[in-house]
């Protein structure tokens, strides 16, 4: 059954790598994200609707799920997929980093489910919010960043235990190709990043993970799923 699916950072990554594999799988997606021209080129490459998004800005989400609704005259699924992950040691007192993680990686993930909740009722709606492995464990370097992971899976049981008509999953990827690592300024951390990403998951393993819960029957809600490289612990 073809759905209507927005997603968030849809212009690399686990976004654009999640558009790719839904429209091939024939569901229409409307993308988001703050590289207008890299939505225009992967719409068109996959004909799909876009419009520009600052998740960190509940107008800015709003205004992208109403131009979603003007396309396909609704929306049955939101992939909360936007994230920064600038890791550095808490000793280095990178504090407007960490205010980054808080608004794209919590706000931004808020913002989603304010923009989309009103229009899901009477059993068809579906939240899909990417989280990490981080959200399961903690390592040096990304004590701030799991601790916004882990608000994404607390946020996500939250909702799925107060909505009996609404589909929620958390994603948890591991390790995986993205752009991720591209905001970490801390050479301590970045070179700690580089060893750790020798063994990286494609970003369409995600999307297929994506693509598995949304096609489930809607009495089916896959709660959680984890995907990570074999043999990592």
């Amino acid at each position: 059954m073809s759905k209507v699916v927005v997603i968030s950072g849809a212009s690399s990554g686990i976004g654009e790598a999640t558009a790719r594999v839904l429209a091939a799988a024939g569901h229409r997606v409307f993308l988001g994200a703050r590289r207008e021209d890299r939505l225009a080129a992967l719409a068109e490459e996959i004909g799909a609707g876009y419009a520009p998004l600052d998740v960190t800005s509940r107008e800015s989400f709003q205004s992208f799920v109403d131009a979603a609704v003007d396309r396909y005259g609704h929306v049955d699924v939101l992939v909360n997929n936007a994230g920064v992950m600038p890791l550095s040691l808490m000793d280095s007192l990178k504090v407007d980093e960490w205010d980054r993680m808080v608004d794209v990686n919590i706000k931004g993930v808020l913002n989603g489910i304010a923009a989309v909740l009103p229009l899901f009722t009477g059993g068809d709606g579906h939240v899909v919010n990417v989280a990490s492995i981080g959200a399961h464990l903690v390592t040096p370097t990304a004590a701030v960043y799991c601790a916004t992971k882990y608000a994404v899976w607390a946020l996500s049981e939250g909702l799925r235990q107060e909505r009996d008509d609404l589909r929620v999953t958390v994603v948890s990827p591991g390790v995986t190709e993205s752009e991720l690592a591209g905001t970490i300024t801390e050479e301590y951390a970045a070179s700690f990043m580089d060893e750790y990403r020798k063994n990286a998951l494609p970003a369409s393993a995600i999307g297929d993970a994506i693509a598995y819960a949304i096609s489930q029957p809607s009495e089916v809600d896959v709660n959680e799923i984890v995907v990570r490289p074999v043999a990592t612990r």
